[in-house]
């Protein structure tokens, strides 16, 4: 087999959904036995990020604005996106609404939860 360069190996990872980079992750940290840093998904945004904001920003905010009229399937959809949500934990972020559903992401990763979220109705803001 082949070595794959780094960006041989980014253009790969590029082209996987969400939920089948998860399952890589997931396979990776049991192969390798590592941990790998996970971003908190629920937590206010503070003081802090006013101060990032002024910087170039990298690292983006996907906030959940409204529900709209198919709940259901945007609880479905957060439960997709956020990794590790039970059915009452995404059913509590989705009532909460205006609420930050992903925070410090890539842009790549906001846009693409932005756009499974709207398509399943709901109203989103990167920021």
């Amino acid at each position: 087999m082949a070595k794959l360069s780094t960006e041989e190996l980014l253009d790969q990872f590029k082209e996987l959904t969400l939920l089948e980079l998860s399952e890589f992750v997931k396979a990776f940290e049991e192969t390798f036995e590592v941990t790998a840093a996970a971003p908190v998904a629920v937590a206010a945004a503070g003081a802090p990020a006013a101060a990032e904001a002024a910087e170039e920003q990298d690292e983006f905010d996907v906030v959940l604005e409204s529900a709209g009229d198919k709940k259901i399937q945007v609880i479905k959809v957060v439960r997709e996106v956020v990794s590790g949500l039970g059915l009452k934990e995404a059913k509590d972020l989705v009532e909460s609404a205006p609420k930050a559903i992903l925070e410090k992401v890539s842009k790549e990763a906001a846009e693409a939860a932005k756009e499974k979220l709207e398509a399943a109705g709901a109203k989103i803001a990167v920021k």
